[in-house]
């Protein structure tokens, strides 16, 4: 009995001391064996392994990825707009003794504030180089500067034991006091722009309005001279035709004027005529039906009739050719702006009004257009002044 109750506290003694020799090297963690605080053995690989219980110390290290983040960081770039950049990186322990060597005994904590440490000097010495402005930091070209931040980064946290894995800036952002004033620039900026294009635009509206100035008084031009043209070719042919009528039968065509200008002159509701009853102008009108001082000579009434018939025939011709050549030429001149006639600084209102007058044989009463010389009646025709008298037709 009394052999028991030793056996009992010694082999629980045995036990304990198996336990505390033997620890677990999980396969997301990295060991290190302290004895006396030195180094005496490190373990990466996951498995039971064997201690001396009460002299050495078991050390866990993380083996996985880690991350953190860095606090805001202020930059000024080289255009000197003011920046404040937030990055988050990815690191892991690579060299277990040196970590320890260089920490003692600080944990994973201890190497997260000296890594921040060294990536607040890196983003600030690489953000704020030569070359390197708020635009390219915004660009897509900021990849290849958080390159060189994790580059230079590595080159620092090599002598910890760690390796930078990643380095990537979370945030670009404008310190909260400069807002207003960078606000206020981009509208100006704006501002600028679109003035610069109202401008643009006017000074090139105003050159299409020149060019189409310039165009609508050419093709102005040309209309008119075109419409001279043809207004100066239609009374050559007028004339022409006239004047070959007058010579084929000159006592008809006077005949024929004669009754235009009566139809013409008597048309009126009431008409007033004040001449001498022996003008030229009555020479129809008389009751022996012929022209003073012409006396009728004797002709075939067939043929003459014959005659009459034709050269109508071809007057009537003449003046519906004469018409439409008129009218084209109207039309031109219509389709274009009328021009302005300035008032003539010369004439005086106390001078009494002219009263139109026609003579005769030198206007067509039918068309109101010029008739060639050739067809008016000279000077030496015209009948001597009488004494007026006055005759009234309705």
């Amino acid at each position: 009995m009394n052999r028991a109750s030793y056996l009992i506290p010694v082999v629980a003694i045995v036990l304990a001391a198996l336990l505390s020799s033997i620890y677990i090297v999980d396969e997301r963690e990295k060991v290190l064996v302290l004895r006396f605080g030195q180094i005496k053995q490190e373990r990466t690989d996951p498995g039971w392994y064997l201690k001396v219980p009460l002299l050495d110390d078991v050390v866990s290290y993380e083996d996985r990825i880690l991350s953190i983040e860095t606090p805001l960081i202020e930059v000024t770039p080289a255009d000197d707009r003011r920046l404040v950049v937030d990055a988050f990186v990815l690191w892991r322990i690579v060299d277990l003794v040196q970590f320890r060597q260089a920490l003692g005994a600080g944990d994973e904590r201890a190497a997260q504030i000296q890594l921040n440490d060294i990536l607040d000097g890196q983003i600030r010495a690489v953000l704020g180089s030569d070359g390197v402005t708020s635009n390219t930091i915004l660009s897509p070209e900021r990849t290849a500067l958080m390159d060189q931040i994790e580059d230079r980064a590595n080159d620092r946290a090599s002598a910890l034991g760690i390796e930078v894995v990643d380095v990537r800036l979370r945030q670009t952002n404008l310190p909260e006091q400069n807002f207003d004033a960078t606000l206020q620039r981009m509208i100006a900026e704006r501002e600028r722009e679109a003035i610069d294009e109202r401008a643009r635009g006017q000074e090139a509206a105003q050159r299409v309005r020149a060019s189409a100035d310039r165009t609508y008084e050419e093709i102005l031009a040309e209309a008119r001279r075109d419409a001279r043209i043809i207004q100066g070719q239609a009374d050559a042919e007028r004339n022409s035709i006239f004047a070959e009528a007058y010579g084929q039968d000159q006592e008809f065509f006077e005949f024929y004027r004669s009754l235009t200008a009566y139809e013409n002159a008597l048309k009126g509701s009431n008409s007033s005529m004040v001449m001498s009853p022996d003008s030229e102008f009555f020479n129809y009108l008389r009751s022996d039906g012929s022209a003073a001082g012409v006396a009728p000579a004797p002709v075939d009434e067939a043929a003459a009739a014959a005659a009459r018939e034709a050269n109508a025939a071809a007057i009537r011709a003449a003046e519906e050719s004469a018409a439409e050549t008129a009218s084209e030429a109207e039309a031109v001149t219509e389709a274009m702006p009328e021009p302005v006639d300035m008032p003539d600084e010369e004439a005086t209102p106390e001078a009494a009004p002219e009263v139109p007058t026609e003579p005769a044989g030198e206007t067509d009463a039918s068309t109101d257009a010029p008739v060639p010389a050739e067809l008016a009646p000279s000077d030496e025709e015209a009948p001597a002044e009488e004494a007026p008298a006055e005759s009234t037709g309705n």
